[in-house]
């Protein structure tokens, strides 16, 4: 008979006891024997967030083998696939091994189901027997491994009308384009940094929806190559071209689009460090700011704010909102400039 475990997983924690499995330097990656309410799956490939990418890579002087390793020890050493230095995980794709006695019959899953999961690597038990491919710029890893998915733990079936990778990379972002969709009201001056990426082009979808003809959907990138591609798509107003780690330079480029008004919403996307300032300082007093980078020191965030005197709201880029999977799949079945950019630059 299978033991029951915590439905959060606290039952895999090492060390430190008494914390949640996000926050554990090691957790139990066992496979041999699963919980009740567990899930088991076979892992094909890993989706490695945007910032600990990057980090990774950085480290290793961008050589494969090496970040491969560097993968594998991590895993090896904590349980699960979590950054270091960035704290932060990802997601994974594979399909259904096995589920739980006590989960059977009361989630929509079958065993060979194919899934994508919508909780972050940094908390999920991990076990990689063979990194089979490195895809370095879309920070995919191929792998044979398996995890777990918690009772508590989001998933989303993959769908049937379009490829996996093409699935996986969008559902990647899954929180951004949601959030994107419900944080702007019609007439908004939404600036977005980070226009170029994944998560940057589905927020602008979103947002350009909200705040219909009277409203401004600014995108900021460092490279000038990038502009007329990202007009050519359509989801941006604007385009400027400005260092996101320098504040003053994106400001006064991004005020000269709305003649000095302040916007209303900025929204990060950027995955380097330092960008915090570049995203409150051209935003209005009691306006958002919404952070969707794992490389956001939220320190840097809240006495930058303090330090030039701006009363905006400042949110935390929370990976999960209701109906987020649907959300950003939709976005590629609406659009089809989108979807062939993500075929094109993601798969």
């Amino acid at each position: 008979m299978q033991k029951k475990g915590n439905k959060y997983g606290t039952h895999r924690v090492i060390e430190p006891k008494g914390v949640l499995t996000q926050a554990a330097y090691k957790i139990d990656n066992n496979m041999d024997e699963i919980y009740s309410n567990e899930i088991l799956c076979n892992v094909t490939a890993l989706n490695i967030d945007s910032a600990s990418f990057t980090q990774i890579s950085d480290a290793c002087g961008g050589d494969e083998q090496k970040i491969g390793e560097m993968i594998m020890g991590i895993v090896s050493e904590r349980g699960k696939q979590q950054n270091p230095v960035t704290g932060s995980g990802g997601m994974f794709m594979g399909n259904v091994a096995k589920i739980g006695d006590d989960l059977k019959g009361k989630i929509d899953l079958k065993e060979g189901d194919k899934v994508v999961s919508l909780v972050s690597l940094s908390l999920t038990p991990l076990k990689i027997n063979k990194i089979k491919a490195i895809h370095k710029e879309i920070d995919r890893v191929d792998v044979d491994a398996q995890a777990i998915l918690f009772e508590s733990g989001i998933y989303a079936k993959m769908p049937d009308d379009m490829s996996e990778p093409l699935a996986l990379a969008a559902l990647d972002v899954a929180g951004a384009p949601a959030q994107a969709r419900k944080l702007p009201k019609e007439g908004d001056d939404v600036l977005i940094l980070g226009a170029n990426g994944k998560s940057g082009v589905l927020c602008a979808y979103e947002a350009l929806k909200k705040v219909g003809p009277n409203g401004k959907v600014v995108g900021v990138v460092r490279n000038p190559k990038q502009v007329q591609g990202l007009i050519d798509l359509g989801v941006y107003t604007d385009v400027i071209v400005a260092d996101c780690t320098k504040p003053v330079e994106v400001m006064e480029a991004a005020l000269a689009i709305t003649g000095g008004k302040e916007y209303d919403i900025s929204i990060c996307c950027v995955n380097i460090e330092n960008c915090e300032m570049a995203a409150i300082l051209p935003v209005r007093d009691d306006g958002l700011v919404y952070f969707f980078s794992m490389a956001t020191s939220f320190t840097k965030a809240a006495l930058g704010a303090e330090g030039i005197g701006k009363d905006v709201t400042m949110i935390v880029g929370n990976g999960y909102t209701k109906n987020h999977a649907e959300i950003t799949l939709n976005v590629l079945r609406e659009n089809a400039k989108i979807r062939k950019l993500f075929e094109e630059k993601y798969i």
